[in-house]
This record gives structure tokens, sequence and C-alpha cells, in this order.
């Protein structure tokens, strides 16, 4: 595997673990929402960077997942159809994570959250050269 196939395979398996992480805390006792949903956030951040990566797109340092699939979309026009998982999911990287307003999520909202995120991250993966696939598969 080359470096760049390296690195794109390390932020899938980034992605994919930030899912696992999400999956756990928001299924286990206890439940820990306001952190799965920050891990929501960070699966379909890292998912798309990796997409990026693998095509020699620079990208801004930022957690706005509506940024980086406008970026993603004049390479496959198909990133559109997460625009509104975009949405949802971007204030997810600071929304929870200090004090303020809300506490937690509702249950609800972390399921739609993590529902989002599996299809971005299982999107981009789709899109990844077999090499990537396997070894994001092998790892997770």
């Amino acid at each position: 595997m080359d470096e760049k196939a390296l690195l794109v395979t390390h932020w899938l398996v980034k992605a994919a673990h930030d899912l696992a992480v999400a999956r756990r805390l928001s299924d286990e006792e206890p439940r820990y929402l306001d952190i799965a949903v920050y891990h929501c956030q960070q699966a379909a951040e890292k998912a798309i960077k990796g997409f990026l990566v693998q095509h020699d797109l620079e990208f801004p340092k930022t957690h706005d997942i509506r940024l980086l699939v406008q970026l993603a979309r004049p390479i496959n026009a198909a990133f559109s159809q997460y625009e509104e998982s975009a949405e949802l999911l971007t204030p997810y990287a600071t929304e929870f994570r200090y004090p303020g307003n809300f506490i937690n999520p509702v249950p609800e909202e972390m399921s739609e959250a993590l529902k989002s995120a599996e299809v971005i991250v299982n999107f981009v993966i789709s899109l990844l050269p077999q090499e990537i696939q396997r070894a994001v598969e092998n790892t997770v």
C-alpha cells in the first residue's frame, strides 16, 4: 500500500472507530449521548476528509461537514444527497461538548445522528479502492 492509500485508510479507520464508540456510548449503560453524538460528527468528518485525501484535494482545518461535502461534490455529485446529513451533524462538533444550554441530545436525535454518520461513512468507503475497503474492514 502506498503512502497516500495508507493515509486514506487511517482516516477511514478513525471514522469507523468513531462510529463504533458512538454505538457503544449510546447503547450501553450508562448512556453518554452527548459524547456519542460528537463521535457521529467526527466519523462523518473523517470519512469525507479521507475521500478528499484520496483525490488530492486540500481542505481547511474544519469541523464543518457542510463545507467538506461541498468540496467533495465536484468529484462525485452523489455527495449532494448528504447535504441534509451534513447540516444535522456539523453542530455536534461543539454543541454538546461544552457547558451551555443543552447537556444531552434526546435519544431520537442521537439515533438520527448515528444513522446519518453511518450512511456517510459507508458511502465514502464504497467509493474507495478495494485495497482500502478491505484494510478498513479488517480493522473494525
